[in-house]
């Protein structure tokens, strides 16, 4: 097994664990949701290349530590002419409330990229810096939106520098005891 690929499981084990240690602590806390959970959609312009690829993105966030750490992993697939990019990442953000319906929460982490491209496959880490918004509409906070900016720098071959933005909807999943 490759150092990638050893590298790529332990990754993926840890995400696993840090969701079930996070939700636990989460379900212990009755004002705050479980988990939020992101849906939408996503662009990304590459800084190096000039390219721009779109698509599909999916997130969990968490809140282990009330009003000073928030654990985003998510997933997104970028599509572009001839190639197709996978990106896993696992963002530690800390979150600000600027009014009652508005968070701000600048974070950072490290991103697994897997490219395809005229037959190719290739793996790369990289780290990526978000700046998240999230918009309630009420302050009960039954759903919302988010837009969220990032940067991403691969350590792979070429070392990929893109600019991304990801937008869509916001569902707050509440433990079964909350109200």
């Amino acid at each position: 097994m490759s150092a990638l690929h050893g590298l790529i499981h332990v990754l993926a084990r840890g995400q696993a664990l840090a969701l079930l240690l996070i939700a636990g602590a989460a379900f212990a806390e009755d004002k705050e949701p479980v988990a939020i959970v992101e849906l939408g959609a996503a662009g990304e312009w590459g800084l190096n290349s000039g390219g721009s690829s779109f698509g599909p993105t999916a997130a969990v966030e968490f809140t282990p530590i009330k009003n000073w750490l928030e654990i985003e992993t998510g997933a997104q697939t970028l599509f572009s002419h001839g190639q197709t990019e996978w990106d896993t990442d696992f963002v530690f953000k800390k979150p600000f409330d600027l009014s009652p319906t508005v968070e701000f929460e600048p974070g950072i982490g490290p991103v697994w990229i897997r490219t395809v491209s005229a037959g190719r496959t290739t793996n790369a880490i990289g780290a990526e810096a978000v700046a998240d918004f999230m918009f309630w509409p009420t302050p009960d906070r039954k759903f919302g939106w988010f837009l969220e900016p990032s940067y991403t720098y691969s350590f792979g071959p070429g070392r990929e520098q893109s600019f991304g933005v990801s937008a869509g909807l916001l569902i707050p999943i509440n433990s079964g005891g909350r109200q």
